[in-house]
Formats: C-alpha cells, sequence, structure tokens
C-alpha cells in the first residue's frame, strides 16, 4: 500500500471515505483501531510509526466495520501520546463527525528525532503492517541510529519560492492536499516554525544541487571489469553521466543512462522468447539504484551515490553505513530502517519505492530467477557497496559442457521458477520431447537438476534444480 492511499481517500464523500478506511490494507504508514481502544494500547502504534516513517492511525473501526469513537472518550484518546509515550510522539488529530455522539480520529504521526517508549518503557518499531516489540540488542541499534536527528528532518537554507512549482503541485495532487503549505506539513517537509527542511529541498527543489552538491548520482561504464589507473584507466569515452535535479528526477534519470549503457546478452525472458536484455535484471539493479538514493547519508559531504557498470557486473556504492548492529554478510536478515523517513514516504507516494523491507529480498529473488550468484554486499569505513554479478551459479567448469540446447533447458526451469514436467519444459522451450529428455539428462548427470517421480512413467513426475 502506498502512503498516499490514505490521504486519496480521505478526500471523498463522507460515506465513501469511511467506507474506504475500512477496506484500507494495514501497511507500514496505516493502521485502524476500534473505538473502544484503552489509551495506553493506542501509545504501542503511536510508538511504532514515529520509531519509523511516521503514517497514520485511524481510531473508530472494528472488524471492517465502523464503530466510532464516543466522545465521552475523544479527549482521552487524542491525549494517549501526551500520557503514555516518551518523549511524546508528535502527533496531529482530526475528526471526521458520525451520526450520533461519535466520531472517527485521525492521528497524523510524524517520524520521531529520538527513540520514543510507551509509558511501560518498551519500545517498538512499525515494520510491514505489525508494530514489533524490540528486544534488548534490537533496541540498541535503534538508539545508535537515533543517536541525532534524521538530517532529512533539519533545516534547509532555502524558501519556498527554491521548489519546482511543477513537482509540488504534481505531489500535492498525488495525496489530495488543498494547498502546497498543508502538504508540506503533512509530510513533515516543514520544521515546527514553518522552514524548509532538507528533505523538501530534496526532493522538490528546483536546483538541489546548488545547496547539496554531492546529492547526485553518477553512472559509469568500463570496458573491462578491472577500473584501471592512469593511462590504464578503462572508463569508455561516452560511459560517465551525471544525474542530477531533485530526487525523483535523479532515479528516473538515472534508470534511463544505466539501461542505455549496460551490457545485454540473450536470455530467455518471460515471454518465452531468447531476447537480449542487461546483465542482470532490471528489477535488481533498479531497487538497488533506488535503496542507494533514498538511504544514503545526505549530511556527508563530498560523495555522491555511483553506479559502475563493468563487462561482469554492476557496483553500487552509497556514502553512509549500515545502521548500527548490521551485518552485512547477511542481507536479508537486515531489519527495517529508514535514515531518511521523510524522503522515504514521500517517495513511497510517488510509487517510487513500496514498503522497504521488501526490497533487498526482491534483489535476490531477481538474480536467482536468473541463475546468477546472490546480490553482495560490503561495507567501507564511509559507505555501502552492492555487487550485482552476471556470474551464473553453476560453476564455470560444468557450464563449459552445456550444449546450447542444454542452456536453453535450464533458462526455461529458471525462468519458471518451479519445478516442471518433461512436456511443459518441452513447450516452453519449444524443442521435441526426445531432445529435451536428453538436455535434461545431461543436465541431471552433471548434478544441476534432479528428477523427481514415483515411477519412470508418473504423470506427475517434475525435474527441478538442485
Amino acid at each position: 500500500m502506498y502512503a498516499a492511499e490514505v490521504d486519496q481517500t480521505l478526500i471523498l464523500p463522507r460515506e465513501e471515505a469511511l467506507d474506504g478506511l475500512a477496506r484500507l490494507p494495514e501497511g507500514q504508514w496505516f493502521e485502524r483501531k476500534s473505538g473502544r481502544v484503552d489509551p495506553k494500547d493506542l501509545a504501542v502504534p503511536l510508538v511504532a510509526l514515529a520509531n519509523a516513517e511516521g503514517g497514520c492511525v485511524v481510531v473508530g473501526f472494528h472488524d471492517g466495520a465502523v464503530d466510532g469513537v464516543p466522545r465521552a472518550r475523544v479527549n482521552a484518546l487524542r491525549q494517549a501520546a501526551q500520557d503514555f509515550t516518551r518523549p511524546v510522539v508528535r502527533a496531529r488529530v482530526e475528526e471526521v463527525e458520525l451520526e450520533g455522539d461519535a466520531c472517527i480520529l485521525l492521528l497524523r504521526v510524524d517520524p520521531g528525532d529520538a527513540v520514543h517508549e510507551t509509558a511501560k518503557g518498551d519500545v517498538y518499531l512499525r515494520v510491514g503492517d505489525e508494530s514489533r516489540r524490540l528486544g534488548f540488542a534490537q533496541r540498541q541499534e535503534l538508539e545508535y541510529d537515533r543517536g541525532s536527528a534524521p538530517f532529512d528532518g533539519t533545516r534547509a537554507r532555502a524558501e519556498i519560492d527554491d521548489l519546482d512549482p511543477d513537482q509540488v503541485e504534481a505531489y500535492r495532487l498525488a495525496i489530495g492536499s488543498a494547498s502546497a503549505e498543508g502538504m508540506l506539513r503533512a509530510r513533515g517537509l516543514l520544521t515546527r516554525s514553518g522552514e524548509l527542511t532538507v528533505a523538501a529541498y530534496l526532493l522538490f527543489g528546483a536546483s538541489p544541487q546548488m545547496l547539496y552538491p554531492n546529492a547526485h548520482v553518477r553512472v559509469l561504464r568500463y570496458t573491462d571489469v578491472d577500473r584501471g589507473t592512469g593511462a590504464r584507466l578503462t572508463l569508455d569515452d561516452a560511459g560517465d553521466v551525471r544525474c542530477e535535479g531533485s530526487i525523483p528526477q535523479q532515479i528516473d534519470r538515472a534508470a534511463q543512462e544505466i539501461e542505455r549503457l549496460l551490457p545485454r546478452r540473450r536470455v530467455l525472458t518471460g515471454s518465452g522468447r531468447f531476447e537480449a536484455s542487461g546483465i542482470v535484471p532490471r528489477d535488481a539493479w533498479l531497487e538497488g539504484l533506488v535503496n542507494a538514493v533514498l538511504h544514503r547519508s545526505y549530511s556527508m559531504v563530498g560523495d555522491h551515490v555511483r553506479v559502475e557498470l563493468f563487462p561482469d557486473r554492476v557496483e553500487i556504492s552509497s556514502p553512509g553505513r549500515f545502521p548500527g548492529l548490521v551485518n552485512p554478510e547477511r542481507p536479508l536478515d537486515i531489519s527495517r530502517y529508514a535514515r531518511n523517513p521523510r524522503i522515504a514516504r514521500v517517495c513511497s507516494d510517488l510509487g517510487i519505492a513500496q514498503e522497504l523491507g521488501e526490497g533487498i529480498r526482491r534483489m535476490f529473488d531477481e538474480m536467482r530467477a536468473r541463475g546468477l550468484t546472490d546480490p553482495m554486499y560490503t561495507q567501507t569505513q564511509s559507505g555501502v557497496r552492492l555487487i550485482l554479478s552476471a556470474l551464473d551459479t553453476v560453476p564455470r567448469e560444468v557450464s563449459d559442457q552445456f550444449s546450447r540446447g542444454a542452456r536453453q533447458v535450464l533458462e526455461v526451469l529458471r525462468v519458471a521458477g518451479r519445478p516442471l514436467g518433461t512436456g511443459q519444459v518441452a513447450e516452453m522451450a519449444e524443442l521435441t520431447r526426445p531432445t529435451v529428455i536428453r538436455h535434461l539428462q545431461k543436465l541431471q548427470d552433471l548434478g544441476v537438476v534432479v528428477w523427481e517421480g514415483q515411477s519412470p512413467k508418473d504423470p506427475r513426475a517434475v525435474w527441478r534444480i538442485v
């Protein structure tokens, strides 16, 4: 669910808005609570959202239907943040009137500048549609990362006139805000005193590089697997492109340049045909690019996001190390954390990023579906590098024994992403059944695939990649 869906629902006529709020799926930025919720229990999602990227809690729904907040309980729920969170979570409260003596409460939570806890001393973090209670080590990690206010929420030395009016208007319409100032305030893009934040300027600035010259993406293409130095530098003369502008513009322009410059090879695609495609899947490098731009450290002066394209791999480097106790050798275990919560949420509104915990797993899935080695993260003294290798997971000494037909059959199994029967493989590869059987048996002899069935004539037997 995109964060903007809540705002788009709220601008509908009242009955439609209530029906929409009842049906919206809960997620990273949205939670429903019954009108009978205890104020101290309401503090849990407030803390969880404040410790993540903020969001909205709507009170007055139970089991997909409106149950409303009785007027006698409104004040206690409005004061839940004040009474049951430490430090106090910043939450703006709105009311939607219902028939009778009741209403719906909407609590809009801003990202916190410090780690928030409930009055009982418990710390929660919003992860997908859950408010997860953190253990000691996880809490320590969050406290380490929130040792100071997120940089994207600090004041920028810029005025609203420095923003691109077309981009501001497009975003205002996307979330259904009545005014540009209301839109900026709703997403925490203004400070408490009404000044532009760094996030606002980077997201919508007409030329953000005037104040933050390092806030850009550089795409480089090399002609060899090594960069080389001096006279032996392998950088392509036409393969050094700087992508500037606002964050959405940077991502869009960088994606276009990567698509243009990325080395290509013929692979079997989802259409069942062999077509020219980038050496690594588009969804994998695009996810890496988006993550690098959204989660980089913008407070580090002098460095930028680099995307380096080699004949055998893509490397994406960004300034700023992984948070806290993260082990880069176990990327699938990396817990959710947004260094720039305001930037992350706006980019979700714009459809650039979804719920951020999915990204790394999606990269792994895309690479594995193509039979390529897993993405690899390395951490330097000041940043993070992602390597997306075009190397096959099958050892070279084994793959050198593949015939062209065997490669085609193996690609069919990879693209399918599941075990297939012999007939299915033959149909997708557009080869005869005897030919497919011969190739599959060769792959089986090499230890690349296995046959699973009860008997040689089992109609349900399948072939599976090892």
